[in-house]
């Protein structure tokens, strides 16, 4: 089963602490540089990657006028279980390829979030890796942004614990999705680590001091439960009690603020336009995956359900697998929802089908070709998670350190 932090994606962002400098070592950019002068252009081309369809996530302006200026920062993950697919890329994946350009960024394979429900132990490891190598493939530039393992910094499950000695059990008991999956799961079969897994999220999110988290309407509740956490914490062992102990009093932790994609931010299932494309579907029919063949695209798209109204249309409440399908098509061609309402108003299903299957295997292409470059030098992907392990690590310890200091623990 496939879920991402904050249930399929967290992006999360913060003024501060600022990144240390840190250079790429000789070695491995020396890798970075043979891989990007020789794949394919990545997913656009021609260096554009704005997102006129819906599902991409709305984001406040930033000025960049000033150099001077600081950055806020965005952190965001995806679980290494399943495969990642076109739901995974076109909700989150693509668009952080634009926010590196203007924030400081942290993108990581969340596999500790991958085990609070039964998996497979022996494709952990590989799937961690498969995931990193799509994040590059899709456009994630190493000399912008940092891509790291959730488990290679450790601040995140130390936090966590010190966060949940503050967390009433109360707040887990109501959180929808523990009720949803524990039901289907069973009792027996339903370890602590499902209850527990949002506090967590807050430390993912609380570590970077967020200011501001994209999230989509079905994740607000974690959110919620961070912010009120932070302010829990801010409270408990905050202020004058922390200055006393010899900080520097205030707050330890920025309270986040939830930052919504536009209404219907989300691509759909293949087989039923009123369901989220999921890994966890039991059909692989319902998704297209980033790595599918050419074949598999074509047969997905050609078996995939539609409606007998005549012609294409957005919007029509009657039509959501026409929706969807058009949505895609728009993302994907890098077009507006008027350009693509106008092209396909009067085409039939069987002529869109071939037009949106020839469009995604040419999407999807350069991805692929990347992936596979990156996947045969697997010494340059050990090195990338490192540095980026190292950057994240920095950041997060200041925030831990804080933390064992304000509650009192003495000092290492």
């Amino acid at each position: 089963m496939g879920r991402s932090l904050l249930s399929q994606f967290l992006n999360l962002s913060t003024a501060c602490p600022r990144f240390r400098s840190c250079s790429t070592s000789s070695k491995l950019q020396g890798r970075m540089q043979m891989i990007h002068q020789n794949h394919l252009p990545v997913v656009g081309g021609g260096g554009s990657y704005r997102c006129y369809c819906s599902v991409s996530v709305s984001e406040p302006t930033v000025s960049e006028s000033s150099s001077s200026s600081i950055k806020k920062r965005i952190v965001s993950g995806v679980q290494p279980t399943g495969s990642i697919h076109l739901g995974n890329y076109l909700g989150a994946i693509k668009n952080w390829v634009t926010l590196q350009d203007k924030y400081e960024t942290l993108f990581f394979i969340v596999d500790l979030h991958a085990i609070t429900l039964p998996y497979d132990v022996q494709q952990l490891s590989k799937a961690t890796k498969d995931t990193a190598a799509l994040y590059l493939a899709c456009g994630i530039d190493t000399s912008k942004a940092s891509v790291f393992v959730q488990s290679h910094v450790r601040a995140h499950v130390e936090l966590m614990w010190l966060l949940s000695s503050a967390t009433p059990i109360g707040w887990l008991n109501r959180m929808i999705q523990f009720k949803e999956k524990s039901r289907k799961a069973g009792d027996e079969n339903v370890g602590v680590a499902l209850l527990t897994y949002p506090v967590l999220m807050a430390s993912d999110i609380l570590l970077y001091q967020s200011d501001l988290v994209p999230v989509g309407e079905d994740q607000k509740q974690h959110l919620e439960l961070t912010r009120e956490l932070a302010e829990r914490i801010n409270h408990l062992y905050g202020g004058r009690k922390w200055k006393k102990l010899g900080g520097r009093g205030g707050s330890i932790f920025k309270v986040p603020e939830p930052l919504i994609p536009p209404a219907g931010a989300r691509v759909m299932s293949l087989t039923d336009g009123l369901s989220k494309m999921s890994k966890s579907a039991p059909s692989d029919q319902s998704r297209i995956n980033l790595l599918d063949s050419k074949d598999a695209i074509a047969n997905k798209i050609k078996r995939c359900k539609t409606d007998s109204y005549p012609g294409l249309e957005f919007d029509n409440p009657d039509r959501p697998e026409c929706n969807n399908l058009l949505s895609i098509y728009q993302i994907i061609t890098n077009r507006t929802k008027e350009e693509v309402a106008q092209e396909c108003h009067d085409m039939n299903w069987g002529t869109f089908k071939v037009v949106l299957t020839d469009a995604l295997i040419d999407h999807l292409h350069p991805i692929q070709a990347r992936y596979e470059e990156i996947m045969s030098d697997t010494g340059y992907l050990d090195e990338v998670l490192a540095e980026g392990a190292t950057k994240a690590a920095d950041i997060a310890d200041a925030t831990l350190s804080n933390m064992y200091q304000a509650m009192g623990f003495l000092k290492r």
